[in-house]
């Protein structure tokens, strides 16, 4: 719970890209502490390397695509949440394609995996954004959030025009192993209605029903339906758990967010960021500090 970690064993996937369609092969390495995560492009001659930060995201339209020096590596967000999750500070993915396989539209492989590789402690403990004051971003009827709290936890709604989704809200409090349970299986989804308008931007070309929920005028289409009622909403926050990794430490407080999406949490950080009189950076040697203080960070299920 204070302390740093890495994955144990390198491990490895391969699949194809949700936007792309390419195919891409992944490999996750451990990484020294303080690394943070840092992606790598091994299909290029420099193998260049790119930090998972919020001041490397260069797009949000429909994923979180990281940069530097026009180099890419896009939607990953799932995996994000698959490190957020079990709460792994430091490792390097190394990829030979620019999109991150989207496996089955969830973080459940990719958490999967990483219990595989195993997580091993490090000795040096981890760092906790505090955050003092509540910062809002709002665009239109969305918004996001961020609050006070003694704890890690995200509150969704999301209200769609369609009679399956309609009006969903999820509260969640980020501890004891409930990511796996009740958020990683959450399943990416989208419209038939506008799959071909997608495919013509230059989205989606990898989709399928084995990597998205895919909604028609009334119903899912997907064999074997829903893998919760609420499958939407807990996609949502699964995607924000994502986005908030990108902070380089575990948040300690309330994320609320009112049909956000990723650009708009990336926002949402960057104004937290920019006031730093709104949050501060902590860590803890013993137990007896987060008492002090009254903070619950998440607590996760080490393997090793």
């Amino acid at each position: 719970m204070l302390y740093q970690t890495t994955v144990l064993n390198k491990v490895e996937c391969s699949g194809i890209g949700l936007h792309t369609g390419i195919p891409c092969n992944l490999t996750i390495r451990p990484s020294v502490p303080d690394s943070g995560i840092v992606f790598i492009r091994k299909d290029l001659p420099q193998n260049v390397r790119i930090k998972a930060h919020i001041e490397n995201v260069v797009d949000a339209t429909l994923a979180t695509t990281l940069g530097i020096d026009g180099v890419k590596v896009s939607t990953v967000e799932h995996l994000m949440a698959a490190f957020a999750g079990l709460g792994i500070d430091n490792a390097e993915i190394e990829m030979n394609a620019a999109e991150v396989p989207i496996m089955d539209g969830s973080a459940e492989p990719f958490n999967a995996l990483l219990k595989r590789a195993g997580i091993q402690l490090q000795d040096k403990v981890k760092k906790f954004v505090i955050i003092k004051r509540p910062v809002t971003v709002t665009e239109e009827d969305r918004q996001a959030t961020l609050l006070p709290s003694n704890d890690f936890k995200i509150s969704y709604t999301i209200d769609f025009k369609h009679p399956l989704i309609s009006n969903q809200y999820y509260l969640i409090q980020i501890s004891n192993g409930n990511f796996e349970r009740e958020i990683c299986r959450a399943r990416t989804f989208g419209f038939l209605s506008d799959y071909e308008m997608l495919k013509a931007r230059g989205f989606a070309r990898g989709g399928s029903l084995e990597n998205a929920v895919v909604i028609d005028e009334s119903k899912v289409i997907n064999e074997g339906g829903l893998r919760f009622t609420d499958e939407f909403v807990r996609h949502k926050i699964l995607d924000s758990i994502g986005d908030l990794w990108l902070l380089g430490a575990q948040v300690i407080g309330h994320f609320i967010g009112y049909k956000s999406g990723h650009t708009l949490n990336h926002k949402l950080i960057h104004k937290l960021l920019a006031h730093k009189d709104w949050w501060e950076l902590l860590e803890f040697s013993n137990e007896e500090e987060l008492r002090k203080l009254q903070i619950m960070p998440p607590t996760h299920e080490f393997l090793s």
